[in-house]
């Protein structure tokens, strides 16, 4: 078992060191720099909006399965008088 976590960790020593030399690391951190710094800009909705928000987004939902059921039953009904008929 200690042989297996010593090759794991090598292996992920070796990636390291090969991202790190390439550069890959550095530009994930200023990546993330980034993100966190354009995230603080952003304007988050507040209680209220947010609960607004969510029945609309469920009675949307709601809506579009109760169509979606609708539509579905109809072409069912619509492919068994056809079939029926021949």
């Amino acid at each position: 078992m200690e042989l297996k976590t010593l090759i794991i960790t090598v292996i992920i020593a070796v990636i390291f060191v090969y991202l790190w030399r390439k550069g890959y690391l550095m530009r994930l951190n200023t990546f993330v720099q980034e993100t966190r710094e354009e995230l603080r800009k952003c304007t988050w909705p507040g209680t209220d909006e947010l609960k607004g928000s969510t029945v609309v987004v469920l009675f949307v939902t709601a809506a579009l399965g109760l169509f979606i059921v609708g539509i579905d039953f109809l072409l069912v009904l619509f492919i068994n008088f056809v079939t029926a008929a021949g």
